[in-house]
């Protein structure tokens, strides 16, 4: 499951950029070769319910975790939602088809921008997935989605493992939205990423 600012899907579980705990051997991680994405199916069911279910995931997100129990409501947004997304994937280890989290890229009102989320399940933190996971997505994206030009990623000011995530894999900093968004109570500041076609990604 996954979240942008923007695009929401009401009653469904979606996550904006993660937290993430500090992540000092990422840098040494062969990011290319570290996951694989490929699409959902409805057997990755349990998988999804590992982070879906897990309150510290849901920290930074504006959903509330799903019971252990709502197995069929996780498989109602699996078919429903991310079978049907235009750019929906699993996040998967090398070498390893069971998905530990996923991300996605959202539509915006322009077609030319497009918003990307992650979320990956806890036990993988701090390995690097989620900043190797965000880079595939970047040099996928644009040759599959037509008319593409700009991914922004906007996380909460608040987030700075998440921020980390975002630098490390190739976004640019672009500046911050004061008072942006309404989050479980709270209004808050947005840190804004961009990422253009033509900008160059890190090396792996």
């Amino acid at each position: 499951l996954h979240d942008t600012i923007n695009g929401e899907t009401s009653n469904l579980p979606l996550i904006l950029l993660q937290p993430t705990p500090r992540d000092p051997c990422a840098a040494r991680v062969p990011m290319a070769t570290e996951v694989t994405l490929r699409r959902f199916d409805l057997s990755d069911v349990d998988a999804m319910m590992a982070w879906a279910s897990d309150p510290e995931v849901a920290a930074f997100c504006r959903w509330a975790p799903f019971a252990s129990t709502e197995t069929e409501a996780l498989l109602a947004h699996i078919r429903d939602t991310a079978l049907s997304h235009q750019w929906y994937r699993a996040i998967c280890l090398a070498g390893d088809a069971r998905p530990v989290g996923s991300v996605s890229l959202e539509p915006t009102a322009d077609p030319c921008r497009g918003e990307l989320g992650y979320v990956v399940a806890r036990a993988h933190w701090g390995r690097g997935v989620a900043t190797a996971a965000v880079r595939a997505a970047l040099a996928a994206v644009f040759g599959e989605v037509e008319g593409l030009a700009r991914v922004e990623a906007l996380v909460d000011v608040d987030n700075a493992a998440s921020q980390r995530v975002a630098e490390k894999a190739g976004f640019r900093r672009e500046g911050v939205l004061r008072r942006h968004y309404w989050h479980k109570g709270r209004v808050r500041d947005l840190v804004v990423y961009g990422f253009v076609s033509g900008d160059p990604l890190p090396p792996s």
